[in-house]
């Protein structure tokens, strides 16, 4: 098994899904291979699609996740996907460069010289030692960490955690990153984040006497149903409003348009929805909510 580096635009060339699949053709298939049982992180170029003029990417490693399996593609010859666990899936809280100053969290990119190996960055597939995989991850995920460590993102106090759970910090990076309360609050604090602390489907911002916003993060495909905890399957809502979302009593078009469910929202609710008719949405592309999870919510859970 071995660790490495996925790249993945936000328009991607490729039929990828981050959270689900990785596509690439024949050319990397030992590398992909190597990777079954083992996680990967991913990282977003300068180009956004496929346009080689383009530009405006973030140049950082954003995600990771875990590799289940390596299957061929059945519709496109010499192409193949890699899947990831789903509930592996996460996203970096601060999205990390791939160099700082002179220093490169991939050797492998640099020079003798200093100067980046275009050659091997070119690469769509680069395996990567465990070591720098997880410098990578610490620095990714550094501010919640820190939080969680100081107590300052979980709801309840520290003696209603068990002695287990609270051991969990001191584990394993990825150890502690896959556990729930890790999850948990770095969902919420990157939801929230993006959003700017308002509500997606109000535009208030409420913020309580000690600091702390009132909205909460809420999934539109549900955890429950295998919805990942992605930025892109995220919205920041009140607590009213999210109960109401949560209910399908409201839901968002592809073009992020509010649904609203005929005769079951109450007049005083629906005055408080934005007045254009669109949710907000984040500034950046790579963060708006993703038509599958969109999709997902509107068939399965909205009552219109």
């Amino acid at each position: 098994m071995a660790k490495a580096v996925f790249i993945t635009k936000v328009d991607p060339t490729y039929d990828d899904l981050p959270e689900d699949r990785y596509h690439f053709p024949k050319t990397y298939l030992n590398q992909d291979q190597q990777t079954i049982g083992d996680w990967i992180v991913y990282y977003e170029p300068r180009r956004p699609s496929g346009d080689l003029g383009g530009s405006g990417g973030r140049q950082v490693y954003f995600a990771m996740a875990q590799v289940r399996e390596v299957v061929t593609d059945s519709n496109l010859p010499d192409h193949y996907y890699a899947y990831v666990a789903p509930e592996t899936y996460r996203e970096l809280f601060y999205p990390v460069p791939f160099k700082e100053d002179t220093f490169y969290y991939e050797s492998a990119l640099q020079k003798e010289d200093g100067s980046t190996n275009k050659g091997a960055f070119g690469r769509a597939v680069r395996l990567i030692p465990d070591d720098e995989f997880e410098l990578i991850i610490k620095a990714g995920f550094a501010p919640v960490i820190n939080d969680i460590k100081e107590n300052t993102m979980l709801k309840v106090p520290e003696y209603a955690f068990s002695d287990q759970e609270q051991e969990e910090f001191t584990r394993p990076i990825i150890e502690q990153i896959i556990r729930k309360p890790f999850r948990e609050a770095s969902f919420s604090k990157l939801v929230k984040g993006v959003y700017q602390q308002t509500c997606a489907l109000t535009g208030l911002k409420v913020i309580n006497g000690g600091g702390r916003s009132e909205v909460e993060a809420a999934h539109i495909m549900p955890v429950a149903e295998n919805g990942p905890d992605t930025i892109r399957n995220g919205l920041a809502l009140s607590r009213t409003m999210h109960w109401i979302f949560d209910r399908g009593l409201i839901s968002v078009d592809d073009d992020y348009s509010i649904l609203k469910a005929k005769g079951k929202i109450p007049e005083s609710v629906d005055q408080l929805l934005n007045p254009d008719g669109h949710i907000i949405l984040p500034d950046t592309s790579a963060f708006l909510p993703h038509k599958k999870y969109l999709h997902f919510h509107r068939e399965n859970i909205f009552k219109g």
